[in-house]
Formats: structure tokens, sequence, C-alpha cells
């Protein structure tokens, strides 16, 4: 299993996003990237200045992040509507 670990200066970013949609946004994140054999099958690669991070789409919104696979670990560095997320 996997452990998700959620960046600490996401806090301020969370709390702005509808409480549905945060909680449609975690359920993902625990029910689906944790259990998950190989979280890389769930995400596409990212290119460009995200080269090397992973991203998850859940509705309009997008989860950029690093996993790190010696320590099984998926870390969530940025959370944002598609529209933003990439600026």
């Amino acid at each position: 299993m996997w452990q998700i670990k959620i960046d600490e200066s996401l806090e301020k970013t969370l709390k702005k996003i509808d409480s549905e949609k945060r909680k449609r946004i975690f359920d993902f994140l625990r029910l689906r990237v944790a259990v998950s054999e190989n979280p890389r099958t769930l995400s596409e690669p990212m290119k460009g200045n995200f080269a090397g991070l992973c991203r998850y789409r859940v509705g309009d919104y997008r989860i950029i992040c690093r996993i790190e696979d010696d320590i099984l670990t998926v870390l969530v560095l940025k959370i944002g509507h598609r529209k933003n997320i990439y600026n």
C-alpha cells in the first residue's frame, strides 16, 4: 500500500476548494492511488517544467505528484483547477 503525503504549502489552497470537491479529491487519493499496485498506471507523465512528475485528473481538478518508489510514497505537490494549475 502506498502512503499519500500532502505538501504543507497546499494547506491554503485546499481551504479554497469546495468541500465536496475536496472530499472527492481525497477519496480518489485514498481509494484509488494508495491501494494501487503501481500509481503510475492511473496518472499521466508530465513534460516541460514539470518533467519527472505525474498528473492525476479528478473532474476539473488536477493533482500534481512526485512518486517515490523507494519509500512507496506519493507526494502531492500541487492541486488546482485545470485552467490555473499549470501557471
